[in-house]
């Protein structure tokens, strides 16, 4: 009974053409958060996104690419899988620039504005301009202005302990300010308030600086910024957010900071594949999603020719993933509650088999020969953990 029909699943192994435009389709559909960055150079941009994503400063220097004479991309963590995007304007320090062609490219597709400026910068004529342009275009979309550098007004000295700023669930340019702040550090607060009034819709002060500066606390205001995106971002994008934010904490392995990010995102990609109404149709491209991770990872951790044989150890588990699948597909058949249900699973699966994944290629390159019962173990663990992880995100984000 099982090979007649087997012989007649559809696409059971993609080529590598409809894989790649399958992926297309897929991205055009996943809740990859997108912010346009907006400021002049050395305005804390490029420390903005090393805060939010933990990607180290040359990495992103390099990843830029042109969209616009004036404007570049970054994708996180890497353009074929991203989890999130950043639009960057660079034209602005150029005499006259005219936002209309970046308007054209990024206008329907931003979903926050991020405008960033050093505190203590009042020659900031080149960005309100064009700002003014770009808000009349779509004023419902959310305008954040981000303060940085706010150590220039008090220079010498450590951040005001504690936070001035914990307390203010939303600083605007109309909110009063505390009174007890350092003189400089208000007075350069109110002309900016002053300044962007009608522009923004949030105020948010922060200060990302190396730790080699000597700061007791290197990313002075970083989670409020965090908060304040989460805010203005739609729920599902403000999932994928969250998934980052808690993803990248407290890892100091370099191989697994770089990794994480890429098994995030293909477990999304996986979800978002899957969260398709009809039922079984979707079980070849989340296979190939996460094939191609297998092998990404693989060459991440400079173990290439392990892959095939991770894939052939992890033979038993994939036998029980396809089980799931075809019990996760059936499960479509039951309105909204099926498809949620079965982007979730994926997800947990997908994320499973990165971890597991890490796992072996770690211990390969530590001299050690792991075994198939160690490996369904490690992934045991990380499934349970992927899908417990969706779940509390998922309510979070609503």
């Amino acid at each position: 009974m099982w090979k007649p029909w087997q012989r007649r699943w559809p696409s059971r192994k993609m080529s590598d053409s409809d894989y790649q435009q399958e992926r297309a389709r897929i991205l055009g559909k996943a809740p990859i958060p997108l912010f346009w960055l907006f400021g002049k150079t050395g305005s804390g941009k490029t420390s903005l996104i090393r805060y939010l994503t933990g990607a180290e400063q040359a990495e992103i220097g390099d990843g830029f690419q042109p969209q616009t004479q004036t404007a570049c991309e970054y994708d996180f963590p890497a353009s074929d899988a991203p989890l999130v995007r950043f639009l960057d304007t660079r034209g602005l320090a150029e005499a006259h620039y005219d936002p209309t062609v970046d308007l054209q490219v990024f206008d329907q597709q931003a979903h926050v504005m991020i405008v960033t400026a050093r505190l203590l910068d009042h020659a900031l004529a080149p960005v309100i301009e064009p700002l003014r342009r770009i808000c009349r275009s779509r004023p419902e979309r959310p305008v954040l202005l981000v303060l940085t550098c706010l150590h220039e007004a008090y220079p010498g000295r450590q951040h005001p302990v504690p936070d001035p700023f914990a307390g203010w669930d939303k600083l605007t340019c109309e909110s009063s300010l505390p009174a007890d702040l350092p003189p400089e550090l208000l007075r350069s607060l109110q002309q900016q308030q002053a300044r962007f009034s009608g522009l923004v819709h949030q105020i948010v002060p922060v200060d990302l600086t190396p730790p080699e500066e000597g700061f007791a606390e290197p990313d002075f205001g970083g989670p409020r910024l965090q908060a304040a995106l989460l805010q203005q971002l739609p729920a599902a994008y403000r999932q994928t957010l969250l998934l980052l934010r808690d993803g990248i904490r407290s890892l100091s392995d370099l191989n697994q900071r770089r990794a994480l990010p890429v098994v995030m995102a293909y477990s999304l990609m996986a979800a978002t594949a899957a969260a398709v109404p009809l039922p079984w149709v979707d079980i070849p491209l989340v296979t190939a999603f996460q094939t191609h991770l297998v092998i990404r990872l693989a060459r991440l951790y400079k173990q290439p020719l392990a892959a095939r044989m991770f894939l052939d150890l992890a033979g038993p588990i994939a036998g029980r993933l396809l089980v799931r699948k075809l019990v996760r597909g059936a499960a479509k058949l039951i309105p909204f509650v099926g498809i949620a249900a079965n982007a979730a699973l994926a997800y947990a699966h997908t994320f499973a088999i990165g971890k597991a994944s890490c796992w072996y290629f770690g211990q390969l390159q530590a001299g050690n020969a792991p075994t198939p019962a160690e490996l369904e173990k490690i992934w045991q663990a990380e499934l349970k953990q992927a899908a417990a992880h969706w779940s509390r995100r998922s309510e979070e984000s609503s």
